[in-house]
């Protein structure tokens, strides 16, 4: 989820680790300083309604975790990455090759301010997005450039996230984003007008606690009113994931939203 970068941070470190998700279908090379992905991304890929043939757009793709659990969970789905750290754009690429799907998973670079031309407007059926949870106004830079460039918003706020998926995502296709919780008003006023039918989908961390994510699904150019869902409990008392949560991330189970 990388936003704009800023010069006078630290470059990203170069060292890696050998991740597993999925209960080990995803096999994630990613940064051992920086951003590391964890379970968003693939709550994210769980929730995205893509089937076998469908075009998938992954905005800020990082070194393509999201994608990959894509892609596991739906055999035949193509997904086009783009993330505007070419560090993370090679490292996608290296785990199209470990995971075998290079053939359905292109990373390319690419800044949501301002889109590649060689990505046609209006051309997938849906389009998945982990933007920056954090807001410039609010946060200040961690000092670790990867990392602050994943987590913190630069020139490019969440509205530009937002109306850079909508701008991709065909007529009628959808969109479906994961954020933080207290940011849904903004979610909310970016789609505004412009997409219907959406969707809002709590994570909540455990039961009678206040939820912290959201899942937010919606498909452009429609006027179906928004549902408010249950949602997911993530964790047991004791702190082990719900028998739901683990289905999701280590079976590849989808969310049915």
């Amino acid at each position: 989820m990388t936003s704009s970068p800023r010069a006078s941070l630290q470059p990203a470190a170069a060292a890696t680790s050998e991740d597993r998700l999925l209960g080990g279908r995803v096999v994630l090379s990613q940064p051992v300083s920086g951003y590391r992905a964890a379970i968003d991304p693939v709550m994210l890929a769980a929730a995205v309604p893509a089937a076998a043939g469908a075009r998938v757009l992954d905005l800020g793709c990082g070194s393509g975790a999201a994608a990959l659990c894509l892609l596991a969970r739906v055999p035949g789905v193509h997904v086009t990455g783009m993330d505007l750290q070419i560090e993370q754009v090679r490292l996608a690429g290296d785990n199209a090759r470990r995971n075998g799907v290079v053939d359905r998973f292109v990373p390319v670079a690419g800044d949501v301010a301002k889109l590649p031309p060689r990505l046609a407007p209006a051309s997938f059926d849906q389009v998945m997005c982990n933007p920056p949870y954090l807001s410039a106004e609010a946060n200040r830079p961690s000092g670790h450039r990867a990392r602050d460039m994943a987590n913190r918003e630069g020139p490019a706020g969440l509205s530009v996230w937002l109306r850079a998926a909508l701008t991709m995502t065909r007529p009628k296709g959808g969109v479906t984003l994961i954020h933080r919780a207290d940011r849904l008003d903004e979610v909310l006023a970016a789609l505004h007008g412009r997409a219907g039918d959406i969707a809002v989908f709590p994570l909540w961390p455990g039961q009678g606690k206040p939820a912290k994510r959201v899942i937010v699904r919606a498909r452009k150019d429609v006027a179906s009113p928004l549902r408010l869902l249950p949602g997911l409990v993530l964790h047991q008392p004791g702190g082990a994931y719900s028998a739901a949560a683990e289905a999701i991330l280590r079976h590849a189970a989808p969310i049915e939203i």
